[in-house]
This record gives C-alpha cells, structure tokens and sequence, in this order.
C-alpha cells in the first residue's frame, strides 16, 4: 500500500500535512478527466461513455495514452464497489467493440491516431481513496494491464495521486499475429531483439536491468515499435537496430539543457519519430551506455 507523508518544514520546526481520501465526488473526475495529459499521460476522448443496451454500463472515463493504446479509468465511489472487476469487464466490452473506440479516435484526434491504435496493451486505470490487501493481491493474479492509483486532498488546494499496484501483462498475441500477417515484411521490436547478435542482446539486458533497477515504481511494457519505461508517464522508449548494431532511446530530456554530441545525442523536437521524448540516444558501445545513464535518469526523476 502506498503510505507517503508529506510535511511543511518552518525553519526548525516541522509539522505533517494531513491528507484526507473523500468519497469520490463528480468534481473531482471531472478535473482529472479536464487534465488527463497532465496526471497520467493520457489523451481525452469520453466521460460515462455507454455500453449500450446489452452491457448496460458506463465507463467512467475512456482515453488512449501517449503509447497510443486504449485506456479505461474507473473510480471507487463507495468501499464496498468492486472497481476491479466492474473495470475488467468493460475492458472485455472495448476488445469487443475495436471498431467503435477507433470511430471515436478519429473523430477527436483523426486518422493518423485512429491507425496508430496499440491494441496489444489496453490497460485499466482505477483511482480510489485507497485499496484493500484484498485488492492489491488480485490484480496479481489477472493477466491484465491494471494499476491502482491512491489519491488524497491537502490544504492550499494540492492533490497527491501515487501508483500503489500494477501489474503488466504479457501483449495479446491473437492481436500482434494478426499485426504480423497482415502487413508482410512488418517486424516488431521482440523480433529485431530476437534477430539481434548476442552482443546487442547482452547491451539491451544491461540497460534494461539499469533503468528497472532506478527504483520500484518503474514498469516495462513491449509494444509494436519499441519497449516503453514508465512510472506513471513514459521516461525511455526503446527501439533495437540489429542492422546497425544500436540500441535507440528516446527521452523525456530538454535538449536545451544539455550539450549534444553528434552521433550520440540529438534534438528530435521538429523530426518525426515514434514513441516519446525530445532527446534521442544513440548507444552503439558500452562507453556510449555509461555517458547515457545521467540522462535517463534525468528522464526518470522528471516523469
């Protein structure tokens, strides 16, 4: 369970912040949903969005984040809800209805997004004033993308929202094989990894077990295009280049604030590019691996 406390330092003399975890009030979605981007990186698109007359529900808020995969986010109300399993089987109703989340996606963000959707990682958000052992062992068990956001309410209008469970699930595979077979020649991240030579591969352990290592709050999820780091927003987006003999990353690093190097690092601001960040890293050797450890986590303390 997430247990953070936070204090007010007066020169000498230090008092605790008492927080406190309301019922979940319409207010306070609505300012989450109105700065989405802003708490957790996701990309607006319907609040109590209807199921439709054979599910009969609403999703309280539905969104796709900046990996451009759908997301649901529910919120606990009252003690006894089971917003676990409420949100599990709406995300059982979005896999089912692919054609009307990417109508909506196109209608608000247009096609180039509409036909980017990463359907081989929908997750589901729940937010709530706090969770039971009860809660935290189940999502354990379900092979799902879910986390569990604990929030609270301080004085002088500040809100705490921590990431106190989550658990990453393997990509659906029906939906990669269907990726694969329908574009020939189309190779995803796994397969370049798989394709890369036994250096390259040794390289990407080394800075996978580095970036996992920055602390316990970091998750790893496997896209089409590239291997995503996260805390509760991405901080490294990593792509494989078995031609080249290079592993590529994308950071969320002012390029401003850095001297950049040629054939290492650069500014990637105004270049088209998949994943996320503003700096772009080159790492073809160990030397290029230890120069890049002071900007990722650059990245991570940011995200």
């Amino acid at each position: 369970m997430g247990d953070i406390k936070l204090f007010r330092i007066n020169g000498e003399h230090v008092s605790e912040l008492e927080g406190t975890s309301l019922t979940i009030e319409k207010s306070l979605q609505t300012l989450i949903e109105r700065n989405l981007e802003t708490f957790l990186g996701v990309r607006f698109l319907a609040s109590e969005y209807s199921t439709g007359k054979t599910h009969c529900g609403r999703i309280d808020t539905l969104g796709i984040d900046e990996n451009n995969s759908p997301v649901i986010i529910e919120y606990k109300r009252a003690v006894n809800e089971n917003v676990i399993n409420q949100g599990l089987y709406y995300l059982d109703w979005l896999l089912d209805h692919k054609a009307e989340f990417t109508l909506m996606v196109m209608h608000k963000y247009g096609n180039d997004l509409a036909d980017a959707i990463d359907w081989t990682n929908p997750r589901l958000l729940c937010i709530a004033g706090g969770f039971t052992k009860y809660d935290e062992h189940a999502v354990q068990q379900i092979n799902r993308n879910i986390e569990l956001y604990q929030y609270k309410f301080y004085k002088d209008g500040f809100l705490l929202l921590d990431l106190v469970n989550t658990t990453t699930a393997q990509p659906l595979l029906e939906v990669e094989n269907h990726i694969n077979s329908s574009k020939p020649g189309y190779k995803t991240v796994s397969e370049y990894l798989e394709q890369s030579s036994t250096e390259l591969k040794d390289r990407f352990e080394a800075i996978k077990a580095y970036i996992m290592a920055l602390g316990d709050d970091v998750q790893m999820a496997v896209l089409k295009y590239y291997i995503a780091f996260k805390r509760i927003k991405n901080f490294v987006c990593l792509e494989v280049h078995p031609q080249t003999e290079k592993i590529v990353l994308f950071l969320k690093v002012n390029p401003d604030e850095i001297e950049l190097e040629p054939g290492f690092s650069r500014d990637v601001r105004n270049i088209g590019h998949i994943g996320t960040g503003d700096l772009e890293v080159s790492i073809y050797n160990d030397e290029d691996f230890e120069k890049a450890k002071r900007l990722i986590h650059m990245s991570y303390d940011r995200s």
